[in-house]
Formats: structure tokens, sequence, C-alpha cells
């Protein structure tokens, strides 16, 4: 199930394990951090993740005590996010907020495509299929508990003070 999805995956993204991105952006780096989000039901999200992003389920784990799945690694692109079950039963998710503390970017070398597939399904779009005046093709998505994600594409090659910003290096 993993190689199937994964191959889907490759074929939507056109990049294989431990591909680099086609082009890069100096305004914009990758391959930097490894986010961990947390869900209230993570099953329910590495499913639709799965499901509505294209993620692959690397691997998960599970709690010995309770049987429940405690973590999980997911990949899309060249991007890999751990998933873990919220540490506190009542805290409210993004959407139940009403806003996000933070956003994710995953990196395609055709972003147009993720976006096509993705609209299809009917998810709510934050952004739609933009570029923006640092030099990144991308979008916006919700998931089913109102994490932000950001997808993008380099488009151009940009200094960041080729488009205003002070380099303070």
């Amino acid at each position: 199930m993993i190689l199937v999805a994964q191959q889907a995956i490759d074929a939507t993204t056109k990049l294989g394990q431990n591909h680099p991105t086609a082009m890069k952006n100096r305004s914009v780096p990758v391959d930097t951090v490894l986010p961990h989000v947390s869900y209230r039901d993570l099953p329910s999200a590495i499913d639709w993740l799965v499901k509505h992003f294209g993620f692959a389920e690397q691997y998960h784990y599970t709690d010995s005590s309770t049987g429940k799945i405690s973590g999980a690694q997911l990949r899309l692109s060249n991007a890999y996010v751990m998933a873990h079950p919220a540490k506190v039963a009542k805290a409210s998710t993004p959407a139940e907020l009403g806003y996000n503390l933070q956003s994710l970017t995953i990196f395609f070398d055709d972003v147009d495509a993720h976006y096509r597939k993705v609209k299809s399904t009917g998810i709510r779009l934050v952004e739609q299929l933009h570029e923006t005046v640092y030099g990144e093709l991308q979008y916006a998505a919700q998931d089913l508990e109102g994490h932000l994600w950001i997808f993008s594409q380099h488009a151009k090659d940009l200094s960041p003070d080729q488009w205003g910003a002070k380099i303070t290096k």
C-alpha cells in the first residue's frame, strides 16, 4: 500500500526519494526542519493527510500500555513530518481557535498538479495558486483540524534584496 501511494506521489510531484527540487530560490530555504504536528485524533489525521494531500505514511509506532498510535512519520515530496496525538485531551484545534499558530510549507517541482488534485477534493483553500513577490508559486489549504499547509514551488531564483527585503547577515 505504501509503495503504491508513493508511486502515485512520485508521479504527481515528479520527485523520487531524496531527489532535489529542480530550481533553487535564495529567498526560501528548504530541508531545514522536521516539524511535529499534534492531532486530537491521530489515526484519522494520518488517513486524511494520505488521502487528501498525498502524504505517504513512512512508519508509525504505538504506546505499549494502550496500543494506540503514539506517533507517525509522513512524507510528501522531500518533506518529512512527524504527527503525534495532542498532549492535552481538550486542547483546541486551530479550526476551533479560528486562527493558526504556525504553518508548514512543502516544496514540489509541480505544485500546479498538486493544487489541481487537492482543489478537486473540495478541501478549503486559504490561498489560491499564485506567484509571490519573493519568487514562489504556491497555495495554502487547511487540514481536518485547521492546521495551515502551504504547498510551494520555486518559480524564480531571487535574492531577498531583489524584492525589497533587507539582508541582515
